[in-house]
């Protein structure tokens, strides 16, 4: 398998920068998920699963390397007020650095339509603003994805080829990085969200997860050793 394409996301939620090189560290990919946008009332972290529309925001990294927003009406900003005013809530941009603290998120219990979900709460990992500590890096193969659209997975590296999932347990190396693969992804409610590029709701999406792959699709790494990847890199065992 070889790198067909590279993704960080450098606020959590929002769409993300594809990149044709970057540089891995403990944290993962450069930049990624180093920022997160906070509900101020309930202090609760933002993700997609909750509020659908993050999806259609764009994180970037600015060359001083804090993030800022896009909006669908092409307005790029790192203002809360301008956040909280589209998003009808209060909201704070915040970087990872100024949240040392425990980050909770909300998921559905349960397989369902929307708005026949309960909703639990759940802590986040630290650093970074990964969902768990167990994962820094995740990896999907265009043979797991067949017909569907990658950005539904927001996987920060996909690979041309197939057979991931045969790598869990086992330690990689990707371009200069040494990953140590230790799980599958759980998939939630976030893969059937729309987003832009005519990307609709599909709740078929997790069903056939949960259906067909036991409700995980592609892997989770932790960085091993740190090193630059690059589009075209080989993966090796």
């Amino acid at each position: 398998m070889r790198v067909a394409e590279l993704w960080r996301y450098p606020v959590k939620s929002l769409q993300g920068e594809r990149l044709t090189a970057t540089e891995v560290g403990p944290e993962g990919l450069a930049g990624d998920r180093q920022w997160a946008l906070f509900d101020v009332p309930t202090g609760f972290g933002l993700t997609a699963r909750r509020v659908p529309d993050l999806l259609f925001l764009t994180g970037r990294l600015r060359p001083d390397g804090r993030a800022e927003v896009g909006l669908p009406d092409g307005t790029v900003t790192s203002d809360d007020a301008v956040l909280s005013d589209w998003l009808g809530r209060p909201v704070e941009l915040r970087a990872a650095a100024d949240a040392p603290g425990e980050r909770r998120y909300e998921s559905p219990a349960e397989v369902g339509e929307a708005g026949e979900y309960d909703w639990d709460a759940f802590t986040g990992a630290r650093g970074a603003f990964h969902d768990s500590s167990r994962t820094r890096v995740s990896l999907v193969s265009t043979g797991t994805l067949g017909t569907w659209d990658r950005r539904r997975f927001r996987a920060n590296v996909v690979l041309e080829g197939a057979g991931e999932d045969a790598l869990v347990g086992r330690r990689v190396r990707l371009g200069g990085a040494e990953l140590d693969v230790v799980k599958q992804v759980g998939r939630c409610v976030m893969v059937t969200r729309p987003q832009p590029g005519g990307i609709g709701r599909d709740t078929g999406v997790l069903k056939t997860i949960h259906r067909e792959r036991d409700g995980c699709l592609a892997v989770g790494a932790l960085v091993a050793r740190g090193g630059p990847v690059a589009v075209g890199d080989e993966l090796t065992a």
